[in-house]
């Protein structure tokens, strides 16, 4: 072991600041937090350039006594702590008087500050844990923090702070969620020179999570209001139909703290079981309030993490609110429902029914509408009422149902079946002239497979002959030998290897891989009423700045401000109601880093393509269909599974062939 040194204070001032300063979102974190246990009803937070410049935290609380202000500043003073007592019922969000200390150790900081108390304020410059100044101050009742250079003694701290935009996100999430944990607090952000939250501070939580999370989420609403023994579970949930397909908008907050706690996370869920999708999460923001004796605080540095003495109280309380909640809101439906049940029984009652059939005329009363499927808005509702110039015969316009694939009207199949019905002309539609230029969905994918769209003469190959090409590769030396039950390919390679390969699944995996080569372009389609989907943070700080694979998948994106982003195209095969589903996955998707952002629902779609367009086991294929084919798996020897995850090709040695010959 070598020699023990004692740190000297400045270097263990700076170890001891990396536990609490990670980045400027730790640092309003605490300052904001200070705040608020000074007592303040209007905080405003200020940043520039992410934080990493410029940092403004000011509030109208009790302020700072003269006399404590450079107390204030050294590690371990604080003014919520006394005796070990009182580590057992902390009821403020910081006692461990580590703040101070830590951001002034790694920045400009100056301290501006009044007592209530007191006529004079106070300013008091600090630098790198250095004072540079202590002077009077004219200024109102509070205090304000101004933080500077954040890790200018630091350089090799500085280079781990990621983007402006990114910091300046992680900033703005920080005081998202403390205004949603208390909405009798005004609170006011300003990004840039520009204000970008401002809530009203009339303790309303509906106001907050209004002014925070959006319109469209704040209409989406179960209010919760419940206690069980001690506990009290209070806020909303977002409703079944709402639900998301991430958990980033499940907010948690325990005695007025935001924390992450898997116990109600798993209540919530439970709750939510049976009333929303499998692979769907519930959002909501709920205040979990609890005796203090039953909780502790001080098990994370940031205090974003809370351990309880015995958790099963916690999730029945959470769960019974969230349950009950459920149940009410589902009882309401169920009001609504049978309301409007018998308002169309009292419309099928027709009081001149008689009257018209004196006059000789018949009278029914049309039923009701049935609810039709939400799509897309797009542009052939509008060209709808445009009168064509040809006969309507002619006219062949897509429609959606339900029940069908969006693409069943341009089938192989349909093309066929309407080339029987007019074989002698054709007279393409407005909506086929704009859909890809006139080209079906069909013509997308056949590009890749014209030379075996349409099957051979009923001639089943079954053994090589020399008329048919035999060599394949000359460096491989692949010889095709034919064709096993109409599904399976034979293959002798190298003389060593005998291949058999499934047709159908190679061709279904070969098309599918060219539809997500090519993004599905043809498949894009402009919006009447463009959708905007409010995402968390992370999520919005990674769509913004990635709209360009967006653009790689059909989607039109752009930023909308205020956590929102606002859809302008979408591909055609998803359905309106799906499209803020598949936004916010793939913006979750970029957040984590992933470049492969394609959604359950657009694989679903490649696949469907696939499958339906891909030759068939069992149909007769010729020998040049089968041998691009094998060319194809050669060229790309990463394709070795079917989409759905199926082998392609099983490889039987020449050896094991002998031995079961009895020739080795």
């Amino acid at each position: 072991m070598g020699v023990i040194n004692v740190l000297d204070k400045h270097v263990s001032e700076l170890i001891a600041a990396g536990e609490v300063v990670e980045r400027p979102a730790s640092v309003i974190k605490e300052l904001v937090e200070n705040s608020i246990d000074a007592g303040a009803k209007n905080i405003t937070v200020e940043i520039k350039n992410g934080g990493t410049t410029f940092m403004r935290v000011t509030d109208d609380g009790c302020g700072i006594q003269k006399d404590d202000i450079k107390v204030a500043f050294l590690r371990h003073a604080t003014s919520k702590v006394k005796m070990e007592e009182d580590l057992d019922r902390i009821s403020t969000l910081g006692f461990r008087g580590e703040a101070l200390a830590s951001i002034c150790a790694v920045s400009r900081l100056q301290l501006i500050t009044r007592n209530i108390n007191e006529d004079t304020g106070t300013s008091y410059i600090i630098e790198g844990g250095e004072e540079q100044s202590f002077d009077d101050a004219g200024c109102p009742v509070g205090t304000t923090f101004v933080i500077r250079d954040l890790f200018y003694n630091i350089p090799a701290r500085a280079k781990f702070l990621k983007k402006d935009v990114s910091e300046g996100n992680a900033v703005s999430a920080v005081v998202d969620k403390t205004a949603l944990s208390h909405p009798e607090i005004a609170f006011t952000f300003i990004r840039d020179g520009k204000q970008a939250l401002k809530t009203s501070g009339d303790g309303k939580l509906l106001s907050a999570v209004y002014s925070v999370l959006g319109r469209e989420f704040a209409g989406g609403l179960i209010p919760v209001d419940y206690t069980l023994d001690a506990i009290h579970v209070s806020g909303y949930i977002t409703k079944p139909v709402h639900s998301r397909p991430n958990r980033n908008m499940q907010n948690f907050f325990i005695n007025g703290r935001y924390v992450k706690s898997r116990t109600a996370m798993f209540a919530l869920e439970e709750a939510f079981k049976h009333s929303v999708m499998v692979g769907k999460f519930p959002s909501c923001v709920l205040n979990i309030d609890l005796p203090f004796e039953i909780i502790d605080v001080n098990v994370h540095p940031s205090k974003i993490e809370v351990r309880f003495i015995n958790e099963r109280p916690v999730y029945d309380a959470v769960f019974h609110a969230v349950k009950s909640a459920l149940m009410k809101f589902d009882t309401q439906k169920q009001a609504v429902f049978k309301t409007d049940t018998a308002f169309n029984d009292i419309k099928k009652f027709n009081p001149f029914k008689n009257a018209d059939a004196v006059m000789g005329k018949t009278s029914e009363v049309a039923k009701p509408p049935s609810p039709q499927p939400q799509r897309p808005a797009t542009v052939f509702d509008e060209l709808d009422s445009i009168e064509p110039d040809f006969p309507q015969s002619t006219v062949q316009k897509p429609h959606f149902t339900e029940s069908s694939n969006p693409f069943d009207i341009y089938s192989k199949e349909a093309v066929k079946a309407a080339k029987r019905e007019d074989s002698f002309k054709h007279t393409p539609s407005i909506d086929e002239l704009i859909l890809n230029d006139g080209k079906t969905e069909q013509a997308a994918t056949d590009s890749f497979t014209n030379s075996f769209s349409e099957p051979e003469p009923d001639i089943e190959v079954t053994v090589k002959d020399n008329s048919q090409p035999s060599l394949i590769k000359q460096q491989d030396d692949l010889k095709y030998i034919g064709e096993a039950f109409g599904t399976y390919i034979i293959v002798e390679k190298n003389q060593k290897e005998l291949m058999l390969i499934d047709k159908h699944a190679a061709h279904e995996r070969i098309i599918y891989e060219k539809l997500r080569s090519e993004k599905t372009g043809a498949f894009k389609q402009l919006l009447l009423q463009p959708i905007t989907v409010t995402l968390g943070k992370e999520e919005y700080d990674a769509a913004v700045s990635h709209l360009e694979m967006f653009e790689d998948c059909s989607f039109e994106v752009e930023d909308f401000g205020n956590s929102t982003v606002i859809v302008r195209a979408a591909p055609q095969y998803i359905d309106a109601a799906e499209i803020a589903d598949c936004i916010a996955e793939m913006a979750d998707y970029i957040s984590k880093g992933k470049t492969d952002i394609f959604t359950e629902k657009m694989d679903w779609f490649y696949h469907n393509v696939a499958c339906r367009s891909a030759i068939k086991a069992g149909n007769k294929s010729s020998a040049q269909e089968l041998i691009e084919i094998v060319k194809t798996l050669e060229d790309n020897p990463d394709i070795r599974y079917c989409p759905h995850g199926r082998p392609i090709t099983i490889v039987m040695k020449k050896s094991e062939i002998e031995r079961q010959f009895g020739r080795a």
